[in-house]
């Protein structure tokens, strides 16, 4: 039976609520404290995880406490602090020259323009959408990690294309929650919805789910 849009928003409502009753601080899986460091962690994270990310960002904030110390640290330095990271040289060097830009472009203001911040080197559009979500309170749909796959495991969306995916979870859950429940979906993916070995016996919305195997 076809799914219409009007049942499948009830059911994206009821897997919100099951979500947010597992996980109950729906908030962005990268660590942060000042904006330019949600602008570092982002960079970092294109093919890491959160998880790797989040263990360098930890002492790396320690080392280089503002926007200031980034641009005009020294490039080698930057690098060996971020070798654990895949492609670390590039990403560095992307730290360093967006903090630079920041710094001469916008007065050290992280940029509210969308189209501004997808300028900067190695910044991605949902890279762009999680920093106005969460410093700007601007409602933004994420495709952080898992995301893409567990909503089309739920059949939210049948594209591979990722403008088409955001569009899809904008049009079926509330723009005031958007970023919650990407959020909340990444976690889900972290710990129970695993790419290999999903743990759907185990699983809050395994009767919600038209892929679970149970």
């Amino acid at each position: 039976m076809i799914e219409t849009l009007s049942i499948k928003k009830r059911r994206a409502s009821n897997i919100y609520a099951l979500l947010k009753s597992t996980y109950t601080n729906p908030s962005p899986p990268l660590n942060y404290y000042q904006p330019h460091e949600l602008l570092i962690a982002n960079i970092l994270l294109e093919h890491s995880s959160y998880g790797q990310v989040n263990t360098v960002t930890k002492t790396l904030y320690k080392k280089y406490q503002s926007i200031i110390d980034f641009a005009y640290c020294n490039l080698k330095s930057l690098e060996g602090d971020l070798d654990r990271i895949e492609n670390h040289k590039q990403k560095a060097k992307n730290i360093k020259q967006s903090c630079s830009i920041i710094i001469d472009t916008f007065k050290s203001v992280l940029p509210i323009s969308h189209d501004d911040l997808i300028q900067l080197p190695g910044i991605t559009i949902d890279a762009a959408n999680m920093m106005l979500s969460e410093i700007y309170n601007i409602p933004f749909v994420i495709l952080g990690n898992h995301v893409k796959r567990i909503v089309r495991l739920l059949e939210f969306t049948r594209s591979d294309d990722r403008g088409k995916i955001r569009a899809d979870i904008a049009e079926i859950f509330e723009e005031k929650i958007w970023a919650k429940v990407t959020y909340l979906i990444s976690e889900h993916g972290e710990q129970i919805c695993i790419e290999i070995g999903p743990k759907c016996e185990m699983c809050i919305l395994n009767k919600l789910c038209p892929s679970s195997s149970v």
